[in-house]
């Protein structure tokens, strides 16, 4: 057993993946693992991952990074939902926001309520009711302070109250510039002990015996030899497939995007506090706000457009905004490796899969699988068992995942061949048995290991023109007067917060201003994380 036991973990690539893996295993094991990360300035990264969900707090809060401090470095801003636009058809619009909506019973989803409300009459939109989506529509945010800092000129104090039911708590997350963010968790690894490695791998050394990965050959002839390796190399997953030949799941036949056109341009307004995801005739193109830029892109299918098609269209789509960093194409290939962990070797990011971006996914999974890797470390030895609980659960994690992003894009009602085809696709049964409980009953739900909430399947199902046939039947025993006071008592105490509130670009300037020398960066060439 001690023989087997790890002691040198090797982190293979740099980037967003690279970095969140050296952080959260110095913050964890820095007495118990010489920890090495090997990278290449000369070699680029993705550079589109710019989006989060607010799963990333919980992680910053246990690798006690500091919100204000973060946000400063990286030029970030907040993020409260995703304005979906066109995606139902040409002109419509929706919110899926992070937040709550309404107040459930333990028998009956607020929904349902609405759904009846709506056969009685009664106007109004479920976005309404969810805090997220009434200031998304303004522009305005504010964060509760749970630690009661009053100095905090623009934090705010909101104290849940059975009456008003007013809420004491902002659901959000961020925008950031992915390279900057990378350079900073690299200098939160600094001084734990971290060993860094610069220079390109020529070379991968492998156990003639068991396959087992033993060490990486750099260009300069240097050896750096581990215990276990984490394949953070993007799209070539170098040890993870061209080394362990470990095999990928396609999933094109369910979501059709294969490239993108992805570049940087100068803010000619305020950044708001949402990202905006934006349909059009072959795909869908993201816009991003920061502080200091914008970030934007083109994603489509290569069947329905061209490189030099998309890339016209994404400039023109910005007016022509003054570019800070020009075009350029990220083709991609949805799916997953069959095997996240292969013998001693666990990839990550874009080494180990790969879900397009449309609900800002991608830094969560990479967030959930250093989480799952600290709480399974083989200290004592690789497992089987372990191994195979790991790949298990990060399967289901990514097949729930894939199935949400498929949701958006067979439920329209435009008339282009690629969301006619969309439309007609043979869905993976879960997802079509979730879609058709909703549109037969209205009733969504979350499984408990599921990432995405009721109120994310709600949001987004009703937004994309499904109908429920029926609701509830509960919600016909509440009288009109009763039901109308129940939707006042929700709605008033979240227009009075959201009239209370600074707009976006305020609360940003008071609270976590970018750093100076970041706009120096706005026209230089950046090197862009994953």
């Amino acid at each position: 057993m001690e023989n087997n036991r790890i002691r040198r973990v090797v982190i293979a690539g740099g980037g967003t993946a690279g970095w969140i893996a050296a952080c959260a295993l110095t913050h964890q094991f820095r007495d118990l693992l010489d920890i090495t990360l090997v990278e290449s300035e000369q070699i680029g990264t993705v550079g589109v991952g710019e989006s989060t969900i607010p799963t990333i707090r919980t992680f910053h809060r246990l690798l006690q990074i500091d919100e204000r401090e973060f946000l400063s470095s990286v030029a970030g801003s907040f993020k409260l939902s995703i304005s979906f636009e066109n995606w139902k058809r040409p002109g419509d619009h929706y919110f899926h926001p992070f937040g709550t909506t309404g107040m459930n019973t333990w028998s009956c989803d607020f929904h349902q309520f609405w759904l009846e409300s709506l056969r009685r009459g009664m106007k109004s939109e479920l976005g309404d009711y969810c805090l997220e989506t009434v200031a998304s529509r303004v522009q305005r945010f504010a964060i509760f302070d749970p630690a009661g800092a009053s100095t905090q000129e623009w934090s705010m104090r909101w104290v849940q109250s059975p009456t008003s039911l007013e809420r004491a708590d902002v659901s959000y997350a961020y925008h950031f510039d992915a390279a900057l963010y990378a350079a900073f968790l690299r200098r939160k690894c600094e001084g734990r002990g971290l060993t860094r490695v610069e220079g390109k791998i020529r070379e991968v050394r492998q156990d003639p015996e068991n396959g087992y990965i033993r060490a990486l050959v750099m260009e300069d002839g240097q050896v750096v030899e581990g215990d276990l390796f984490i394949d953070c190399t993007g799209f070539r997953g170098l040890l993870i497939e061209q080394t362990l030949k470990t095999g990928y799941e396609d999933w094109n036949n369910w979501l059709p995007c294969n490239r993108a056109v992805a570049m940087q341009i100068e803010s000619v307004e305020p950044p708001v506090p949402y990202t905006r995801a934006i349909a059009h005739e072959a795909g869908w193109r993201w816009h991003i706000a920061l502080q200091h830029r914008v970030g934007c892109g083109w994603v489509f299918s290569s069947a329905h457009m061209s490189d030099d098609e998309a890339a016209a269209k994404l400039a023109a789509a910005n007016n022509n905004a003054p570019v800070v960093r020009e075009p350029w194409i990220v083709p991609f290939r949805t799916g997953r490796r069959l095997k996240v962990w292969n013998k001693n070797v666990v990839s990550l990011g874009l080494a180990s899969s790969f879900i397009e971006p449309l609900e800002s996914t991608s830094i969560h999974l990479t967030l959930s699988a250093v989480t799952r890797l600290v709480q399974m470390f083989p200290f004592a030895g690789i497992d089987d068992a372990n191994v195979d609980r790991y790949n298990d659960v990060s399967r289901d994690e990514l097949e729930h995942v894939r199935n949400f992003i498929i949701l958006h894009y067979h439920l329209n009602q435009r008339d282009e061949p690629l969301w006619r085809e969309c439309r007609e696709m043979k869905l993976p049964d879960d997802l079509a048995q979730r879609i058709q409980l909703f549109r037969d009953t209205a009733y969504a739900w979350q499984g408990e290991d599921e990432l995405f909430r009721l109120d994310s399947w709600t949001h987004v199902m009703l937004g994309q023109g499904v109908v429920p046939r029926e609701h509830h039947p509960l919600t016909r025993g509440l009288g009109d007067t009763d039901m109308a006071r129940l939707f006042e008592a929700v709605r008033q105490p979240i227009n009075r917060m959201v009239a209370a509130m600074p707009s976006h670009e305020d609360f940003l300037k008071r609270y976590c201003p970018a750093d100076p020398s970041v706009w120096n960066l706005r026209r230089a060439p950046a090197q862009t994380g994953a």
